[in-house]
């Protein structure tokens, strides 16, 4: 009975962190570059009851290994970097990535990474994001004078624009990582390199893999309502059955408690 109820408690705790993914996943339906996350689980490790044997070549067959499994575990919780849908806004500042690749942005210390592509110029001209963090690596930012006018930016990356009577342009590079899904969430949209991501491959977009940039949209979140709200029926009914597990087994103890009476 006590395995029973440990496999219910297991149980328990998976689905309650699977709740905890799809509600994360929610509540950032509407956040410009999200990747949804998916919860995923393996079982523990089974008791063997008895081995297994093979045919013993005297009319007897083999037989089987007699196993009882002690619960599941969380296996992993992957973030799925399919590309969301593109929403027009026909802003000149507004930028997605049509493909593979993330935006690289810095704090003067870091480089982070993003597929948000809201970006805005602040009062020297600097290309920021919504929180300040300038657009490019570390030493490597984009400066649009306030003077300039006719501002254009190019599926390639190349920012144009007219200064004066000089038209200028200037290299938006994008990265593109051998494994996206080892990248490292740290809040704001943004995703830091881990050891497992690989070493950023940076360049100029739709070059090498590498997706093109849209100007005037914005790459929408890719979580689906409507598998959400699946997954969490299926989350509420599988912690409801676990909890019927605890509450069985626990009837039958005091059963058990009752045969002494």
């Amino acid at each position: 009975m006590l395995r029973s109820m440990y496999s219910g408690i297991s149980g328990m705790k998976n689905f309650q962190t699977k709740l905890d993914v799809i509600g994360n996943n929610i509540a950032n339906v509407n956040t410009y570059g999200f990747k949804k996350g998916r919860a995923v689980f393996k079982d523990l490790v089974s008791q063997q009851i008895a081995g297994a044997n093979g045919p013993t070549g005297g009319g007897r067959g083999g037989v089987n290994p007699k196993q009882v499994g002690l619960g599941a575990q969380l296996s992993a919780i992957d973030t799925i970097h399919t590309e969301g849908s593109t929403q027009t806004t026909g802003r000149t500042l507004d930028l997605a990535i049509s493909g593979d690749g993330f935006f690289q942005v810095n704090d003067g210390t870091n480089t982070y990474y993003t597929r948000a592509g809201n970006f805005y110029m602040d009062e020297n001209g600097d290309l920021v994001n919504s929180d300040g963090f300038y657009l490019g690596a570390v030493g490597t930012p984009f400066n649009v004078p306030t003077t300039a006018t006719s501002l254009s930016i190019g599926t390639d990356g190349t920012i144009s624009y007219i200064d004066g009577t000089l038209n200028t342009s200037q290299r938006i590079e994008i990265a593109k990582f051998p494994n996206p899904e080892g990248l490292r969430k740290v809040g704001s949209n943004l995703y830091e390199v881990t050891d497992n991501s690989g070493v950023p491959v940076v360049g100029v977009p739709g070059v090498d893999g590498r997706g093109i940039l849209s100007s005037g949209s914005l790459e929408m979140s890719n979580v689906d309502l409507s598998e959400e709200f699946t997954e969490m029926i299926v989350a509420q009914r599988g912690f409801q059955a676990n909890t019927r597990i605890i509450t069985t087994s626990d009837e039958i103890l005091q059963e058990l408690m009752n045969l002494k009476r």
